[in-house]
């Protein structure tokens, strides 16, 4: 009989987590230490050589960040994971070893409306494009790659709106394109969804958000499949070719379904330094040990919030997934069988002034630029996080001026619809 592989819940408090040799301290220590010491002159040429794992310093590996690599990896079901500084630092990290001047990634136009900037403007400091295409229309999406195109990029669950992308139809694309699917996993988790499992290459993470799930540190990762031929064809030199830095090795060659990780590792950290510090690692892990009670609590107060507020003669429509309404209802048993998270948005019928005077007469919702936390939170994306975007840009993304934005949060639920509610009779009076 094979050994019984250990259940989510399990996994999420024990993943990447030993008693501590030296004090057998059973929570994962803060190895608050910039360098490590190395047993002699051979082992550091080891090291520095990558023919041995193990620790120098921590721009590159910490023992602390290490064991939250391993948890996200298991969670995810990946063969390796890189933490970083923030979810942004971990979608240039992803696309770093993959991308060079005049080369582009195809990107769904519902992202968050901080990624839609950086892949419209910033990335392009680096010589690379973005294409922003309907991730619903499947031709649409298989037309816009080309030669050039060494990326898909899309959210598992889309950030504001909450619509749910088919990963299993876009992962098809791409394999037949030769290139990868990245997935940010953000509002799902690894709880709700698991993208590697519906063919997702690389998955990232704002760890900031549910998963460490009480707003105190930044964070991000990059967990990879292992699955991807890198060397395939030559679309991918960074992986397949004689890296110059390391004597000619060729990671792909020498590392196999880890190639992706040990690159990230001993070139993007080295040289990007977007190094996530120990101790935001030791927050996130302890975090993660309650994900999946959590989750189940968000998703089931978003549900109750969700369904209170179709039927309110104030509101226009609600986007969330979770709703039977939802043209994405139907994707939720399929893609994110445990729910559909707790972030979607909702219009006023009276417009954008009223949104603005909803902010700003809720009591137990906080008006902030985050998501994920324990408390509910609230915004108006166009006038904040999609406010850089146009008009057109804000309304695909589904942050039109007159919607809100919601993140659900673990209070009562009653609570949260009378703070609507009272809120609502401002707003639109």
């Amino acid at each position: 009989m094979s050994e019984k592989t250990p259940g989510f819940d399990t996994l999420q408090i024990h993943a990447g987590a030993r008693p501590d040799p030296a004090t057998g301290a059973r929570q994962v220590p803060i190895y608050q230490s910039t360098a490590f010491v190395f047993r002699d002159a051979d082992h550091a040429a080891a090291l520095f050589n990558l023919q041995e794992v193990g620790y120098i310093y921590s721009r590159l590996t910490n023992p602390t960040v290490a064991a939250l690599q391993e948890r996200m990896a298991t969670l995810e079901g990946g063969a390796g994971a890189i933490c970083c500084s923030s979810g942004h630092a971990a979608q240039i990290m992803a696309l770093f070893p993959l991308m060079g001047p005049g080369l582009n990634v195809v990107a769904s136009n519902r992202l968050y409306g901080g990624t839609v900037t950086q892949f419209s403007h910033t990335i392009k400091r680096f010589g690379w494009s973005a294409k922003f295409v309907d991730f619903d229309d499947m031709d649409a999406v298989a037309a816009a790659i080309d030669d050039n195109t060494r990326a898909v990029f899309c959210e598992s669950i889309a950030n504001p709106g909450g619509y749910i992308t088919d990963l299993d139809a876009i992962a098809a694309i791409s394999d037949r394109a030769g290139v990868p699917l990245i997935v940010d996993n953000t509002t799902a988790t690894p709880y709700l969804c698991r993208p590697i499992e519906h063919g997702a290459t690389l998955v990232v993470h704002s760890m900031t958000k549910y998963l460490t799930g009480n707003g105190t540190v930044t964070g991000g990762v990059i967990v990879d499949s292992g699955k991807f031929d890198w060397s395939a064809n030559d679309k991918f030199p960074a992986l397949s070719q004689p890296e110059p830095a390391y004597h000619g090795l060729k990671f792909h060659e020498t590392f196999g379904p880890l190639a992706f990780t040990f690159n990230a590792i001993a070139i993007g950290l080295r040289d990007l330094g977007m190094t996530l510090n120990a101790q935001a690692a030791h927050y996130t892990l302890m975090g993660i040990e309650t994900l999946s009670l959590r989750m189940e609590k968000h998703c089931s107060n978003a549900v109750k919030v969700a369904q209170w507020l179709e039927r309110d003669e104030r509101v226009a429509y609600v986007t969330y997934a979770g709703l039977p309404s939802s043209p994405y209802y139907d994707r939720v048993n399929r893609i994110c069988p445990k729910g559909a998270s707790s972030l979607f948005t909702f219009s006023l019928k009276a417009g954008y002034e009223a949104c603005v005077k909803l902010i700003d007469s809720v009591n137990l919702f906080s008006h902030v630029a985050n998501l994920g936390d324990t408390r509910s939170l609230i915004i108006h994306s166009a006038s904040t996080t999609h406010r850089q975007l146009t008009e057109a840009q804000q309304i695909a993304a589904g942050a039109a001026p007159d919607v809100v934005r919601l993140s659900i949060g673990l209070e009562d639920a009653d609570d949260l619809i009378a703070d609507l509610d009272q809120a609502l009779s401002k707003a639109c009076a």
